[in-house]
């Protein structure tokens, strides 16, 4: 059974303004700081925000680490997202469940919850929008982590599928 390569990730959470904002911003950092690229995106469940910059919070504790997420502007998922990206992570339960209602039953597979993916941690990624900086560097904290284990689950996989690819030849 061979392992279908991860090539295009899309992170959600409500708004996408905060949460999964973050989690491209750093994400695509620790892909460059490895020499890796994927197609990355973020998306909200809600469409309240469209076309708004990350909130300034998210933006300024990404800018204390190095990371510019202020060029990302929110949107809504869109029912092609779900053909589109070969996986789709909720930050949290409930981005996980409206995702799963939107998805057709053959897309469901390709969405997760953040942290059980990326870590095994069955936990949300909580939303920090009515809290203050210190909820929102937590946050920061946890994506980074998370965003590291990630990319070296994806580096795993993509080792054994080639793996598997050439020991069948």
């Amino acid at each position: 059974m061979s392992i279908k390569p991860i090539n295009s990730i899309l992170f959600v959470c409500l708004g996408n303004i905060c949460r999964s904002p973050l989690a491209e911003g750093v994400f695509r950092t620790v892909l460059a700081e490895r020499g890796e690229d994927l197609v990355i995106d973020s998306a909200g469940t809600g469409g309240w925000h469209a076309g708004e910059q990350p909130d300034r919070r998210s933006i300024a504790v990404a800018a204390t680490h190095g990371v510019d997420i202020s060029g990302q502007r929110a949107r809504k998922v869109r029912p092609e997202d779900f053909s589109r990206f070969d996986l789709i992570l909720g930050m949290d339960r409930a981005n996980v469940r409206n995702l799963e209602a939107l998805a057709s039953p053959a897309a469901r597979g390709r969405v997760h919850l953040y942290l059980d993916f990326a870590t095994g941690n069955a936990a949300d990624v909580p939303d920090p929008y009515y809290d203050g900086a210190e909820a929102f560097a937590s946050v920061y904290r946890m994506i980074r982590e998370a965003s590291e284990a990630l990319a070296k689950r994806l580096e795993a996989s993509a080792s054994l599928s080639s793996g598997q690819a050439s020991s069948t030849m």
